[in-house]
Order: C-alpha cells, then structure tokens, then sequence
C-alpha cells in the first residue's frame, strides 16, 4: 500500500499517523497539543495578560459609563487623557450600529491639525492630503472590519471621512457622527460641529483638553463640555487615569507628566 492510500485510508477510519512511515522524515506531522502549543487564543487559557476579542466589552468602570452613555444618549462627550479607549469605542459602536441597520452611515471627522510641526506640502488629491491626519480612524475602522470591506462601504458612502472645515452647512440625518480629536477644534469649530446633528443620529464627541495642539486659550473642548453638563439629554463622560488601557507605562505617564 502506498504512502497516499494508507493516509486516506486512517482519514477514513479516523486513526491517527502514528505509524513508521510518518515519522520525522515524513510530510505528514501531528498537530501539537494544547499543553505544548504555547499560546493560544482559546478563551479558557487564562495565563495571557491580555486578549485580542472583537467583541465590545468594557474594561473599566469608566469605559462601561462611556459605552452606556453612547447606548442612551443622542449626543455624547467622552473627555480623558491618551490610552484610554475613547475613539475606539467611538467608532466600534457606529461599525455596531450600522451592522445593525440602526443607522444608514458613519460619519467620522477629526481636525487636520499638525501636532507641533509642520510637514509641508502633500501631492496628491484632497484624499490623499488629508490621510496623514485622518490614518487613526482608518486604524480604528479596520480593526472592527476588514480593510475591503471598509474600502467597500466607502465606496457605497455608508462610511464617510472627512475634516471638521468641510462639514459646515450640513445636516447629518440618520447616521452615526464621531468627532475625533476634538481638543484641536476651536469654541466656534465645536458650535459648528454639533449643530449638525439631525434627526435619528448619534454624535459622540471625543478628545483630551490636556494634550491639545491648540494655544490653551484657543481649544474649546473643556469649555464646551461643561456648558454641556447642565443638559440632561446629553451625556459628559470624563475618563481618569485608571481607565487607561494601553502600556501600563503611560498611566504611569500622564499621572507625571
């Protein structure tokens, strides 16, 4: 019997390649055990200091307020420093949303603000200028979906991104608005931005007032936030230090620096 009958012959039979003509010469090897296999992504191996899951849960109590406040109010403010899941939240509940069919598009902004120098002149067409500062929400977006299909529904205009200047005059109905960044959007930028909010849509704002590329003086973000507080429909989520869910280093950071 050769080599190829004698393998489907134990695929079959269900019996494993454990006879001589599968040994260290063969093509055909065992796959290891879980107990040799090192790491594994199983939820039950609990020795992992962290895992990669695409399901949305929250790893704080902090993050938890944030993803209740974006489940029941129309307009959410997430306020809190770097590290602390605020875009990425943001933009896994408007992917959830509109797997879900609650809205019909996701419309994600961010300022194209240089972050303390300048990088000159960029060729290409107005996509191509403004990738450099709208990359982490392309980052965010194809961690919840693949990369075609994020091409895919921009395609289609379900998923829209573009720079706080090019959203003056508009009303954003029916859809899902994430606000990046905002600590770089002046007191009027911010006005602006949140009066497009339309009929049947979320907005959720989000940004770090300590870590602006603005003069102190010119941001907008803390004061709008507490103007925003005195109004029950609209929720000011305000994330700390221990909310921090990336290298535990820059908790350790932010509470120095």
């Amino acid at each position: 019997m050769t080599k190829r009958a004698a393998i489907k012959r134990q695929s079959r039979e269900g019996g494993a390649f454990d006879g001589p003509d599968y040994g260290q010469d063969s093509k055909v090897r065992r796959l290891p055990t879980a107990s040799n296999r090192g790491w594994s992504p199983h939820p039950s191996n609990d020795d992992r200091e962290q895992g990669y899951l695409k399901t949305l849960k929250p790893k704080s109590e902090g993050q938890a307020a944030l993803l209740n406040a974006i489940d029941t109010s129309n307009l959410c403010v997430a306020l809190g420093p770097a590290g602390t899941g605020k875009t990425y939240l943001a933009v896994a509940k408007a992917v959830e949303a509109l797997e879900a069919g609650k809205v019909g598009r996701i419309v994600l902004s961010r300022p194209a603000v240089e972050a303390g120098e300048s990088i000159g002149f960029l060729p290409g067409a107005m996509e191509d200028k403004l990738a450099p500062y709208l990359r982490p929400l392309y980052d965010a977006l194809s961690d919840r979906l693949t990369m075609k299909r994020v091409g895919a529904l921009m395609a289609e205009g379900l998923i829209e991104i573009a720079p706080v200047g090019y959203m003056r005059g508009r009303t954003l109905n029916n859809a899902f608005i994430v606000i990046d960044e905002a600590q770089n959007c002046t007191y009027v930028q911010l006005k602006m931005l949140l009066t497009r909010l339309g009929w049947h849509s979320t907005m959720v704002v989000t940004g770090d007032p300590g870590q602006t590329d603005l003069l102190p003086s010119l941001s907008g973000l803390a004061d709008i936030a507490a103007r925003l507080e005195a109004v029950p429909e609209i929720s000011v989520v305000r994330l700390a230090e221990g909310d921090i869910v990336r290298h535990p280093l820059v908790a350790s950071m932010i509470g120095v620096l």
